[in-house]
């Protein structure tokens, strides 16, 4: 650790607090986000969507909608070249098994999950478009549907799909379980349920599309992944060369936005117009058909020894992907990786499925599958603990992967664990216990460890490419595909860039998001980007700045080795310097480029199988410790949030203000998950399409998170920096459970846990 706080220290640019690049424009409402653009003849765009969760449709008729004034077009399914949507990862379905990942572009014969789109409208007014969608006439005849997992997995199930409803699963098996069970001197069983949750980002979907002169399809959209120019091109047959996707800076993405949402409805108005279109979700219709966190029922066995030493687990998981595959085999591989937590278990058996169900569709949200299994196992180790009569951090301490240590999977860890160190950090940060303030308030504490993995699955071949430039003024242009959701990516590259090549951030320009003119850096998701598009920065960076130098040496008549970039200079060992500029005119009168192109690959892997525990399944992980202090009222269920604290290893902070941001914004999403947000679905219908019903955590809801950042200096991102946009938003649901339950002495293993669940827990009223 001492290694790290020195190599920090020395560093100009890289490890200190500096304001974001597009923090005053943000500030100052100077930003344009996605809906903020505007174009002449513009026209607005409109869907159709079902109202019944499962239907034929019978008939179709928009002769009205097409008359009425201002409509410019009508699409249905018939007028879309490719109707069909692949939404997995292409070319690499058979490395994560059986992702049957496509869905219509618009429903032609039947609707499977309420929302699903049926019509496109674009017309001159919003208000037209809208009186479009009206009178278009759809008949429809309702099917039976299926609404539970358990359910669906049952013999004699309607079906959602031809080939059945069981959509994937894995399954691990490690040491003897049974033999595991035999020697534990307690055994612990718990069922817990999570919900289905939304993004709720503060921008909703939106874009806009139009065509070039030279006939390009153009589209300004609010997305984190711009490589779906691919997905629009594939969806209108023409090649994918004639596709442009320029990401927009994000008002929230959390995952939302990383499937396909406006791009192919705005490419194909703009195709079929020839016009401007431009497309905004209501908040109603994002939370409405937008997929959502996926559900989960967790069932956990697990056996410890007297010293509190976990031997064996038993974990049965099952997840509702909702009406399409999405990402779900996905998120489920990562539920099943991380399923037995940051501990050493010797004999594990877990079995995951994910299930299709006439439910809104669920796909990737932030944790991605790694989230909802923290509740279980931190639930169950919070019950062994107290089983054992045993201090909760002393289990995590005699229980905490180390590295060497071997996965259920079959992976060994690479890189060091602190998680001994984070749970004492974060129980300590709660500081002295908070009296009551009343008889019928009980005051308790909870503690929640996770860890996440960051950076994509191996065998996926990852890889980010960075353009980096010099001006002939010795400013510096940073170019990268890499969309900026809100976490700081963006400004965390100017920063790695200014590092190794010496220039003042305020020197430093960067250009992001473009499909036509910034080299691509894959998907800002699965708390990739600065491990990625990081490390393949300053390479670029590290490979330009050889370039300068080796010309710097012949005009200092010094070794290259002995010079150094920094403050705008070349500077040599005895101290004499170059301007900058200087150096950069003589490189274009010899010739040598001033910029670089760089593309970094990821370590890679071959597919592994999970149930004989073969090998690496990810790069590494960020681990972490949350830890709380509740107030329970006894009378009512009420549960107040007194104090939390969230200890993360974060490798090295690149800029400590982000990732202070990255783990107090997360710590309070997970609240919202823990304590409030749900969206109600009854028989396929959804009750929550408001922020009105849909309920997150506001300042009032919450106390101030205390951040407490460790540096071990060892991730394998740039600097040694581990990925922090994930990690955060795993151990609150799990942390607040654990403090209700040293409170009250009872356990909610329903998520959101509510006023009334606490009630019930607490014998208040009956069910």
């Amino acid at each position: 650790m001492a290694d790290a706080i020195a190599t920090r220290e020395a560093l100009r640019i890289v490890g200190h607090a500096v304001p974001r690049h597009d923090a005053r424009d943000k500030v100052a409402a100077a930003t344009a986000y996605a809906a903020d653009w505007a174009l002449p003849g513009m026209l607005h765009a409109a869907v159709l969507r079902s109202p019944y969760p499962s239907a034929r449709i019978v008939k179709l008729s928009y002769a009205r909608a097409a008359a009425i004034e201002g409509v410019a077009v009508v699409l249905t399914a018939k007028d879309v070249p490719r109707n069909t949507l692949a939404t997995d990862v292409p070319g690499q379905t058979s490395a994560v098994g059986p992702l049957r990942a496509t869905l219509s572009v618009l429903a032609e014969d039947r609707v499977r999950h309420q929302g699903e789109p049926v019509a496109l409208v674009a017309a001159e007014t919003l208000e037209q478009a809208h009186a479009a969608l009206e009178a278009i006439e759809v008949e429809y005849e309702r099917t039976p549907g299926v609404f539970i997992p358990e359910a669906a997995l049952a013999a004699g199930a309607p079906q959602v799909h031809a080939a059945g409803n069981l959509l994937a699963q894995w399954r691990i098996a490690r040491g003897d379980v049974a033999a595991g069970f035999a020697r534990a001197a307690v055994v612990v069983e718990g069922e817990y349920t999570t919900q289905l949750v939304d993004a709720a980002y503060l921008e909703p979907e939106s874009g806009v599309a139009w065509i070039d002169g030279d006939g390009v399809i153009t589209i300004r959209v609010s997305t984190q992944v711009i490589e779906h120019f691919r997905d629009v091109a594939e969806v209108l047959r023409v090649e994918q060369n004639r596709v442009r996707v320029i990401g927009t800076y994000l008002g929230g993405g959390f995952g939302g936005k990383e499937d396909v949402t406006v791009e192919i409805y705005l490419g194909l108005l703009a195709l079929k117009t020839g016009r401007p279109v431009k497309m905004v979700w209501t908040r109603a219709e994002s939370l409405l058909a937008r997929a959502k966190r996926h559900p989960y029922r967790m069932r956990y066995r697990t056996g410890a020894l007297a010293t509190g030493e976990i031997v064996a687990q038993e974990i049965d998981l099952l997840a509702d992907a909702g009406a399409y595959a999405y990402l779900s085999a996905l998120v489920l591989l990562y539920s099943t990786v991380t399923a037995a937590g940051p501990y050493r278990v010797p004999a594990v058996r877990a079995e995951a499925r994910v299930a299709y169900t006439n439910n809104p569709p669920t796909s990737a949200m932030r944790g991605f599958g790694a989230m909802q299994t923290v509740f279980g196992y931190e639930s169950q180790m919070d019950r062994v603990a107290r089983a054992l009569g045993l201090d909760p951090v002393e289990v995590r301490r005699v229980n905490a992967l180390r590295r060497g240590d071997t996965l259920p999977v079959g992976q060994v860890i690479e890189t060091h664990v602190a998680l001994p160190e984070l749970a004492e950090r974060a129980w300590a940060a709660l500081g002295p216990p908070t009296l009551p303030r009343a008889p019928h308030v009980r005051v308790g504490r909870g503690l929640a460890c996770n860890f996440q993995p960051y950076g994509r699955i191996v065998w996926l071949h990852d890889w980010s490419s960075a353009w980096i430039g010099f001006e002939m003024d010795g400013s510096l242009v940073v170019r990268c595909g890499v969309p900026d959701v809100g976490g700081g990516q963006a400004s965390s590259l100017c920063q790695i860039a200014a590092e190794v090549l010496g220039v003042s951030l305020a020197r430093v320009s960067i250009h992001i998001a473009d499909s036509a003119l910034t080299p691509l850096a894959g998907t800002t998701t699965a708390s990739r980007q600065l491990y990625m598009s990081g490390n393949a920065v300053l390479k670029a960076a590290r490979e330009l700045a050889a370039q300068i130098l080796a010309v710097a040496a012949t005009l200092l008549r010094a070794d290259a080795d002995g010079l150094e970039l920094t403050d705008d200079a070349v500077v040599a060992r005895d101290g004499r310097s170059l301007a900058l500029p200087e150096v950069l005119r003589e490189c274009a009168r010899v010739g040598v480029p001033r910029s670089h192109l760089a593309v970094y690959h990821a370590p890679a892997g071959e597919p592994v199988d999970l149930a004989t525990g073969s090998g690496k399944v990810f790069p590494d992980y960020t681990f972490g410790a949350h830890a709380a202090e509740v107030e329970v009222d006894t009378e009512t269920g009420r549960v107040r949030i007194l104090r939390y604290a969230a200890a993360h290893d974060v490798g090295r902070a690149i800029n400590p203000q982000s990732v202070e941001g990255q783990i107090q914004g997360g710590a309070v999403q997970g609240l919202g998950y823990g304590l409030m947000e749900e969206v109600v679905v009854e028989d396929g219908i959804n009750l929550t399409t408001s922020f009105a019903t849909y309920l997150i955590p506001t300042a009032a809801d919450v106390p101030d998170v205390e951040a407490v950042v460790v540096e071990s200096g060892e991730g394998l991102g740039p600097f040694n920096a581990r990925g922090i946009g994930e990690p955060p938003i795993g151990p609150p649901a799990a942390a607040v459970a654990n403090a209700i339950a040293d409170a009250a002495r009872v356990r909610v293993t329903r998520l959101p846990i509510t006023a009334e669940r606490v009630a019930r827990a607490l014998g208040l009223f009956d069910d």
